[in-house]
């Protein structure tokens, strides 16, 4: 059946001939926008929703999520605020009770973790394996995942395991950790962050990537999180889909994400959350890099699913204007994920869309903590 969607005050659509409409509509069926235009102009349709003068936008995309996770780390960010730093040492305690807790137990905090998402607008979530660290536990963590999304990613190159030889570890994640889970798995991805003795290297992040490359993964990198580094640079030598945090950046790295296709995926959430800078989105834009948000929802340092928190931060904190927010939410981060088929609204796409209880999107970023976004159910989709 198809639905003709009318009553939208603001249609934000990405799409470059459509642009944004005002009084407009939109007709779906079968999971698929079919059609889009002026309410005045609406073809007939099987059933028809009015939303009385509420915009719409393209379902937010959050390209860099971990879900699958047992445990409570609220302690840990209470010492951040007192000042503690964070190297990354505390995903020890998520991996030895994500390990203890039972698949029924991670199923059904995962469900409500999407639950969440989609009650703040999120269509499409990217979700990570890396709090097993052992081949069961990952393969589980990714089986897991595959059941609410498409978009897994093998990271047994989170941390290395306490107690575990680095060499051996990283020969692990590359063989035969790689082998049991790259059948769940559309990618691989690697924390490649030398200031913190818990992550990896250059050459033991590339030796990991270009074993998932080989074993017909995508790929993608966590990289310059907590200083300059080699992330970015390998990510875009190896051509990753995308390099997530980049908070600190050179030069060179500014130059090599403009003249590349690896999209520069910034987490505002983690710099609220542990009292970090926060990335300078605007000399990204400016240098003509793809600019992407996700939330990096994670027990230790953002456990928030908003993508409008992150859209607000983005524009109060990183230089970004709400259009630009908006799009790097959607259709920066779709590309993130070399999706071509979501964080757009046109004729052909999935029938992915946000109903905001406001009448246009700068209230995303306007009316920060405020729950204006959720996702529209559209049957098929």
């Amino acid at each position: 059946m198809s639905t003709l969607v009318t009553g939208i005050s603001e249609l934000v659509t990405h799409h470059p001939e459509l642009g944004s409409l005002t009084d407009a509509a939109l007709v779906h069926a079968d999971g698929l926008v079919r059609w889009v235009g002026r309410a005045a102009d609406a073809p007939p349709a099987d059933t028809r929703v009015d939303l009385g003068g509420r915009a719409v936008v393209p379902g937010f995309v959050d390209s860099h999520a971990h879900l699958v996770f047992a445990g409570d780390r609220s302690a840990e960010f209470a010492a951040r605020m007192a000042g503690q730093a964070y190297d990354g040492g505390g995903i020890a305690s998520t991996v030895a009770a994500t390990r203890a807790a039972s698949d029924d137990d991670l199923r059904a905090l995962l469900a409500a973790r999407v639950a969440e998402m989609r009650a703040q607008g999120t269509t499409t979530v990217e979700i990570k394996s890396g709090y097993g660290l052992t081949v069961d536990d990952e393969r589980r963590a990714l089986r897991l995942a595959g059941e609410v999304t498409s978009e897994t990613t093998f990271l047994g190159a989170h941390v290395v395991p306490a107690g575990a030889a680095r060499d051996a570890y990283v020969r692990l994640v590359a063989g035969e950790m790689l082998a049991a889970c790259a059948p769940y798995a559309r990618w691989i991805d690697v924390f490649c962050e030398p200031a913190s003795p818990h992550a990896f290297d250059a050459d033991e992040a590339r030796t990991v990537l270009e074993a998932g490359r080989a074993a017909g993964l995508g790929l993608r990198v966590h990289g310059n999180q907590l200083a300059a580094g080699p992330g970015v640079g390998l990510a875009v030598e190896l051509g990753a889909a995308s390099v997530d945090h980049c908070t600190h950046l050179s030069d060179a790295d500014v130059d090599a994400l403009a003249v590349g296709d690896t999209v520069a995926t910034l987490l505002p959430g983690v710099e609220f959350s542990t009292r970090s800078p926060y990335p300078d989105a605007r000399r990204l834009l400016d240098a003509g890099a793809t600019v992407a948000l996700a939330t990096d929802c994670n027990p230790g340092t953002c456990f928030s699913s908003s993508m409008p928190l992150m859209i607000a931060l983005a524009v109060r904190e990183m230089g970004m204007t709400p259009a630009e927010a908006l799009w790097a939410a959607t259709a920066g981060a779709a590309r993130a994920l070399r999706r071509s088929d979501i964080g757009v609204i046109a004729p052909g796409m999935h029938a992915d869309l946000t109903v905001l209880d406001a009448p246009s999107h700068l209230h995303l970023a306007y009316r920060p903590g405020v729950p204006i976004a959720r996702a529209l159910e559209c049957s098929g989709a």
